[in-house]
């Protein structure tokens, strides 16, 4: 499988195997073993917490559900979890606007310009299915580069559901 090949397919079903916006943590970790623990997403609050598996970024609720998902692009190799991709797991990086494009239409995916994340030196589109966000960087005299790949959050929030319970 091709780095391209998993992001449009992330791009049109919301998921990466058993990775999707309100996962249970378990049945994560259950099938890719433990993560590294990159550390909390707030300096005064133990959850949420941000997780990953190589560049596959996962921000877990307190509620142990998967609340956010990223693949980072922007190093020089992108390293995804093998049970997930097969093979290495390890996929050249530095994918080019016009590739990522070209990709999404050839799987289907229908797609549309982001605006709210696009300025200056960066440019950004959804995917029509999901609201994946492909955000890219815009080096100087070169073609945009794909930074980051996001599928959106459930949008549940335990802190309200707490406050009603009160």
């Amino acid at each position: 499988m091709e780095i391209l090949d998993v992001l449009t397919s992330m791009a049109k079903t919301g998921r990466l195997g058993p990775v999707f916006s309100g996962a249970e943590w378990r049945d994560v970790t259950a099938a890719l073993g433990e993560p590294w623990d990159v550390g909390t997403m707030s300096r005064n609050r133990r959850w949420p917490r941000l997780f990953a598996y190589g560049d596959l970024e996962l921000s877990v609720c307190r509620c142990r559900k998967v609340s956010l998902i990223c693949v980072q692009t922007w190093r020089d190799v992108v390293e995804l979890p093998p049970a997930l991709v097969g093979g290495t797991g390890t996929f050249p990086a530095g994918l080019k606007h016009a590739d990522v494009l070209s990709a999404l239409d050839k799987a289907g995916c229908p797609w549309e310009p982001y605006p709210p994340l696009t300025f200056g030196d960066q440019c950004s589109l959804v995917a029509i299915p999901t609201r994946a966000n492909f955000t890219f960087e815009i080096p100087e005299g070169e073609q945009p580069v794909l930074n980051v790949m996001g599928l959106p959050g459930d949008g549940h929030d335990c802190n309200a559901k707490r406050r009603q319970n009160s």
